[in-house]
């Protein structure tokens, strides 16, 4: 689904931080998100790759699997998954619609001026109602924003995960280690395990803090969560069992890091009764399907969602392992709120040339405005126009295109892609007459 009313009316809502909209509206609605276990995932970078490879392997071991995951690439209905599928359009129209009337139901019972809801905690409470409605065994639920004060922090989860702590959304979240690691430490909850990913030691200190505080079981890389990459396949050991000759599904060996909380969250919710055989694990990492990132959608063009400096040093160690044949551009674009030159700086040496666009999402830098950011850069530069021209002009003239920048714009070369724009065009052949 592209497009609905109510969301298209919420898309201007804005960030506003608090859970008590949100837990006040669920309980008007009955506690949906009571209605069946969950696992609470956070972090800076990884999270997505977690929820997936969670999801998969749950599925492998005969789950009925919700999944609350964001932003979207493509279609809204991307971002409330049921046995890793969208909701289908007519469904989830439906429940907005449904959903619309009880909100405003309830603003009106609870005699709320304001605009009740924003964008993202109407998509949050839709998520816990539908996967209460479609009766799911258990919701794998994505942070979106921090932790602490996110929209789906009402949940009372099984298991907790911290997959890493990067510097992103510094306007809310801060720009050291240990305060954006506090506010992702605020999904801990009193006894509940929580599975922490590599990050630097002082916001990993923070979390330990936190953890230990609430008399909670802790598993940390290093001690209790271990990896090893040989030729080809991986190696993942937790307290309670090791597998072995693992292949993963997803691209890129920062991808050994998310599966490796995965496979601690899925031993930590053995250890709450959950039947998760050794084969379903094995069976769910090599079959995990997460498009835009690190993909290679047709020859000579890769997505990435890489959106900051963390994200974008995975990227490039990518890049640099992978054979590199004639020209190399990278089309970038950015949403606002990120700090545009420390996130593009790990790809300068990976890359030949960075062609700036946007698309047409409304947070979308201007290409003109990112360009005269990296004026003092070294590296070829040039102003491209909108995603929409510059991709089939880019993948003209290089011999690979690497798209990032944004998962927004991921998406939207997505849809360019499926809709034929480059049909007929061969990479590297230079500039159309």
């Amino acid at each position: 689904m592209l497009h609905h009313r109510v969301l298209d009316q919420l898309a201007s809502s804005g960030v506003r931080l608090g859970l008590e909209r949100v837990r006040a509206f669920l309980q008007y609605l009955g506690e949906p998100e009571r209605a069946y276990p969950v696992v609470h995932v956070a972090g800076t970078n990884g999270k997505g790759s977690t929820c997936a490879f969670l999801t998969y392997a749950l599925m492998a071991a005969g789950y009925r699997v919700g999944t609350m995951m964001s932003p979207h690439l493509e279609a809204v209905n991307e971002r409330i998954l049921i046995d890793g599928r969208p909701i289908d359009d007519p469904l989830f129209a439906d429940a907005i619609e449904a959903l619309d009337r009880a909100r405003w139901e309830w603003a009106s019972s609870a005699r709320i001026q304001e605009s009740p809801l924003t964008y993202f905690e109407f998509l949050t409470c839709l998520g816990f109602q539908l996967f209460a409605q479609r009766q799911v065994d258990v919701a794998v639920v994505e942070v979106g924003m921090g932790g602490r004060l996110d929209a789906t922090n009402v949940v009372q989860p099984l298991v907790t995960a911290i997959t890493h702590i990067g510097i992103d959304h510094v306007d809310q979240l801060g720009t050291r280690f240990e305060d954006i690691a506090a506010e992702k430490a605020g999904i801990l909850k009193r006894g509940v395990p929580v599975v922490v990913g590599s990050m630097p030691i002082e916001a990993r200190t923070v979390i330990e803090n936190r953890a230990r505080s609430l008399g909670c079981a802790n598993w940390l890389p290093g001690r209790h969560l271990m990896r090893e990459y040989r030729s080809g396949t991986w190696t993942f050991t937790t307290p309670d069992g090791t597998h072995t000759d693992v292949e993963l599904s997803l691209e890129g060996l920062h991808q050994g890091a998310n599966a490796g909380v995965a496979v601690g969250i899925l031993h930590m919710l053995r250890r709450v009764g959950f039947f998760v055989p050794d084969q379903a694990i094995v069976s769910g990492l090599a079959t995990t399907s997460l498009p835009g990132r690190l993909e290679q959608i047709l020859p000579g063009l890769v997505l990435d969602g890489a959106h900051n400096e963390d994200g974008a040093r995975v990227l490039a160690q990518w890049l640099k392992r992978r054979p590199r044949v004639g020209t190399r551009i990278l089309l970038w674009g950015m949403s606002g709120g990120r700090d545009p030159v420390r996130a593009i700086e790990p790809l300068l040496g990976q890359v030949d040339e960075v062609v700036t666009t946007r698309c047409a999402h409304p947070r979308s830098r201007d290409p003109l405005e990112l360009a005269l950011m990296y004026q003092d850069l070294e590296v070829v530069l040039s102003e491209g126009g909108p995603i929409e021209d510059a991709l089939p002009e880019v993948y003209q003239e290089a011999n690979e295109t690497v798209v990032a920048g944004s998962l927004f714009l991921v998406g939207a070369a997505r849809s360019l892609v499926r809709s034929g724009v480059l049909d007929g065009i061969t990479p590297g052949q230079g500039p159309s007459e």
